[in-house]
This record gives C-alpha cells, sequence and structure tokens, in this order.
C-alpha cells in the first residue's frame, strides 16, 4: 500500500508488532511507550514525591493527586475526574449505555477497566500483589483496600457520626444505617437489607448452600472470609492482633468484638427492652428472650436451643463424645465452656466481678445469680405455689418437683435426677472425683457449694443472715432450716402416711417407723 508523502511516518504501516509481546498497535510512539512495560524503564520522575512512571501522560494524571486539580468535568450533573477516560466512563452512567460485554458470560459494563476486572473472577488471575505480606488480588482497588490493614490508616469519614473506615465502600454501607435505607430485597421471605452482598449471604439460610468448603474438614460455609478465618482452626494462626492489649485472633471479627471490651462501646439496642449489646449476634440472641424462640432442634430427643452451639454441645450427651481435654489434670469434657471453667479450678482465676460488692467469680452465670442478693428481683413464678425464682433454669428445675420428671439418669446406677446438675454430681459417688479444693487445709470437695460453705469455717464468716431475728450462719441450708423455726412450715411429707416434718431427716428418721429398718 502506497501512503501519501504528506502523512506522518508513524502511520505509513498499518500494524507495528511488539517483538517481545507480539501485541500490535497503529502507532510506532504507541509502541515505543508499550515497550517500556517489558524493560521496567520509568524515566518520568515526579518532583513532589519521587515516584517514578513509564509513561510522561501517567506523570501528568498522577500530579492531579497533588494539586487536586481535576481537570475533566461532566455537563449533565458537574462531577470532575482527572482522568479523561474516567469522565467517558462516568457519562454512561447518565445514558445507561454498556459497551463493553464479557465474551464468557455476557454481562456488560461501561467502563473497559470493569470488564477487565471482572474477566479475572473466570480466569481466577490475581495480577495485584501485596508487597508486605504477599496476598494476591484480581482487581486493584482491592488491594489498596487490603494495604490499609497493614497502615491502620481510616482515610473516609462519616460526615453524619464521624466514624472513619479504611475503604469507601465500608462507609457506604454504614451510611444507609443514618438514612434507614435498605434497598436490597430478598425475593423470597421479603426482608430488606442495605447492602447486596449482605442479601447474597441471606439467601443460603433459605437455600442451606454453603458454597465455601474447607479441604480438610469438609465444613462449608456461607462466606468466603468465614473459610479464610476457619482455616485458622487448622493452622492455629491468629493474624488478628488487638493494638490495646495485645491479644490475638483467629477472626477479624472476633478481634472486632474484642476491641469493643476497651471501648465499652455497645451499638446495637434492643428495641423491645432497650438493653445494648456490644456485638449484632448477642443482640439476635438477646431478642430470643423476648419472642421464645428456639431455632435449633436435636433430632434425637426432640429438645430445642437458642444457639446452634448449645444445640452441638447437648448432642454429645447422645453421643458420648468428649473432645476437650485438660492439660492438668487429663480430665475430658463435650463442651468448650466447660473445659474453660474446670481449668479455672486449677488456676484459681476468677475474672468475673460484682460491680457492687467486688466479689469475684470464675463463671460468668455464678456472677448473674450472685447479682440477685443485691437487687432481690425473682422474675420467675411457679404457677401452681407460686414460688419465685431468680432464674427460668431454677423454675423449670422446681416445676419438676411437681410433676415427678426426672429426665436425666445415671448411666451407672440407674438413679434419675429432675436436673442436669444433679446426676454430674451424683456421678462423683461412683468416680470419686472431688474436683473443689481448700486452699487452707486442702480438704477436697465434690460439690463447690460444699467448699464454699467449709471455707466459712476458717474465715468464721457468716453471711447468710435471718430477716426475722437477725441471727446469722454460715450456710444457706442451715439458714433454710433456721426459717421454719419462725414460720412453722412443714414442707417434707410422709408418701404413707401422711404425716409432714419441718426437716427432711425428720421424715427420714419417720420412714424407718414404717418400713422397720
Amino acid at each position: 500500500m502506497d501512503f501519501p508523502e504528506e502523512l506522518p511516518k508513524e502511520v505509513r504501516k498499518s500494524s507495528y508488532p511488539c517483538d517481545i509481546c507480539h501485541k500490535t498497535f497503529s502507532l510506532k510512539s504507541t509502541l515505543i511507550n508499550h515497550k517500556i512495560i517489558h524493560t521496567g524503564e520509568k524515566p518520568y520522575q515526579c518532583d513532589i514525591c519521587d515516584k517514578s512512571f513509564s509513561r510522561l501522560q501517567t506523570l501528568i494524571n498522577h500530579k492531579h493527586i497533588h494539586t487536586g486539580e481535576r481537570p475533566y468535568g461532566c455537563d449533565t450533573c458537574g462531577k470532575s475526574f482527572t482522568l479523561k477516560n474516567h469522565l467517558e466512563d462516568h457519562k454512561r452512567t447518565h445514558t445507561g449505555e454498556k459497551p463493553y460485554p464479557c465474551d464468557i458470560c455476557g454481562k456488560s459494563f461501561a467502563a473497559k477497566r470493569t470488564l477487565t476486572g471482572h474477566r479475572r473472577i473466570h480466569s481466577g488471575e490475581k495480577v495485584h500483589s501485596c508487597v508486605t505480606c504477599s496476598k494476591t488480588f484480581t482487581q486493584k482497588s482491592d488491594l489498596e483496600d487490603h494495604k490499609l490493614t497493614h497502615t491502620g490508616e481510616k482515610a473516609y469519614h462519616c460526615d453524619t457520626c464521624g466514624k472513619s473506615f479504611a475503604t469507601k465502600s465500608t462507609l457506604t454501607g454504614h451510611r444507609c444505617i443514618h438514612v434507614g435505607e435498605k434497598a436490597h430485597n430478598c425475593d423470597i421471605c421479603g426482608k430488606s437489607f442495605s447492602r447486596a452482598h449482605h442479601l447474597i449471604t441471606h439467601k443460603h439460610t433459605h437455600t442451606g448452600e454453603g458454597p465455601h468448603g474447607c479441604d480438610t474438614c469438609g465444613k462449608s460455609f456461607t462466606q468466603k472470609s468465614h473459610l479464610a478465618d476457619h482455616k485458622h482452626t487448622h493452622t492455629g494462626e491468629k493474624p488478628y492482633q488487638c493494638d490495646t492489649c495485645g491479644k490475638s485472633f483467629a477472626a477479624k471479627v472476633t478481634l472486632k468484638g474484642h476491641k469493643r471490651i476497651h471501648t465499652g462501646e455497645k451499638a446495637h439496642r434492643c428495641d423491645i427492652c432497650g438493653k445494648s449489646f456490644s456485638r449484632t449476634h448477642h443482640l439476635i440472641i438477646h431478642k430470643r428472650i423476648h419472642t421464645g424462640e428456639r431455632p435449633y432442634g436435636c433430632d434425637i430427643c426432640g429438645q430445642s436451643f437458642t444457639l446452634k452451639s448449645h444445640l452441638k454441645d447437648h448432642k454429645r450427651t447422645h453421643t458420648g463424645d468428649k473432645p476437650y481435654h485438660c492439660d492438668t489434670c487429663g480430665k475430658s469434657f463435650s463442651q468448650t465452656y466447660s473445659l474453660t471453667r474446670h481449668i479455672r479450678i486449677h488456676t484459681g482465676e476468677k475474672p468475673y466481678q460484682c460491680d457492687i460488692c467486688g466479689e469475684s467469680f470464675s463463671d460468668r452465670g455464678n456472677l448473674t445469680k450472685h447479682k440477685f442478693i443485691h437487687t432481690g428481683e425473682k422474675s420467675y413464678r411457679c404457677d401452681i405455689c407460686g414460688k419465685s425464682f431468680f432464674q427460668k433454669v431454677h423454675l423449670l428445675s422446681h416445676i419438676r418437683m411437681h410433676t415427678g420428671e426426672k429426665p436425666y439418669h445415671c448411666d451407672i446406677c440407674g438413679k434419675s435426677f429432675s436436673y442436669g446438675t444433679g446426676l454430674t454430681v451424683h456421678k462423683r459417688i461412683h468416680t470419686g472425683e472431688k474436683p473443689y479444693n481448700c486452699d487452707t487445709c486442702g480438704k477436697l470437695f465434690s460439690r463447690r457449694s460444699g467448699l464454699i460453705s467449709h471455707v466459712h469455717i476458717h474465715t468464721g464468716e457468716k453471711p447468710y443472715h435471718c430477716d426475722i431475728c437477725g441471727k446469722s450462719f454460715s450456710q444457706s441450708s442451715v439458714l433454710i432450716r433456721h426459717k421454719i423455726i419462725h414460720t412453722g412450715e412443714k414442707p417434707c411429707h410422709c408418701n404413707i402416711c401422711g404425716k409432714s416434718f419441718s426437716l427432711k431427716i425428720q421424715l427420714s428418721k419417720h420412714k424407718y417407723s414404717h418400713t422397720g429398718q
């Protein structure tokens, strides 16, 4: 083909191929610029921050970051851009034009760079690598967001509440909290969400789908991030560290929740009773107190639970599985929290302190029970006899006295009990186990209550006071027996002749008159 003499030399050939990657260009100057990619040469340096670039135009565009200049303005909405091609892409948001289709799935995009990023979903290619930890990403924006986890920088601020975020997308999602906007609706149950990915995750609850599987144990997860955190349980890795106390965690969400211990933040409020919580799932669980919902049912015995983890632990009572072992004494447990509580017997740790009297406890439940002493609150009332209790579980156990139900059976001697703790304590008769040790004299006890009462012998403490005559006692059981003197109550009935007694021991002696033993 003959080109007219007046045409520039650059366009006298139909194409200029790169001799390294064989890509072709219509202009010789474009080929020269392209070859710099292969040589790694960056001859254009920014005189402000010293960053270097392979192309002059890229340097010019970069300098707009320092000057704040956005020379390309949209004539429809007035929004400005540092790059001309970014303006062209933006204009398509007004026209709705999407000229870049994916040749694999057919999805179309308004910007060529968005299509390029999308194609990597199909290819699995991750071209953007973090220089700090070597983690790779399909899109540059994801890498930039990731880098902030190393620097701790939170450049995006909410202009309503002032909270800061590492990524723009997180800020956008957060703003929906203030406006109450929930634009993403589930077409199955109608529930609405402020973020699209929350809707996607929610839909898995309907389908039961867990698309992200662990290649070590086979467990499946609805979210890829949950799988990544789960894998740390196999490796023992705890990459998320608290910058306040130094404690490390396997999951980012656990660190986030932990940090609220230091800040005292309780952002999630119950709209029924007003109680606030530091974590969303704590609020969800709390609300089940109001609704009575127990969504996790045992397929063996039918018992229901508010938490999935409680169901999992419960199932081990059927299987006898005890996978959690104490490194000190070798004792095994079916539940993690039972092991944690047990370990405190060895360490003497009492992390739960009463903010009224300062008394400390090894178990959170014991602190909760203790606090009722100060408040005097007994919210749970028996419909049969009118007796009130501090806790619902105590009421349920009490009701079994009326019904005679004893659902807990000893697999050694067959004896039955109306509540689980009674069976646990009973089994120590067979095993001889006495896990509670007196620090003063070394005496061992099979029950914690026995140890507590015993300790009062050493201290001389008599914490149980009669509100009628003021007399004090070292044990609650002795106070209960004492009060019968004032009330004249005789709660122990003989099932043979119907005679009543104040004390159980009196009833036992009486029964000998019937049996002759």
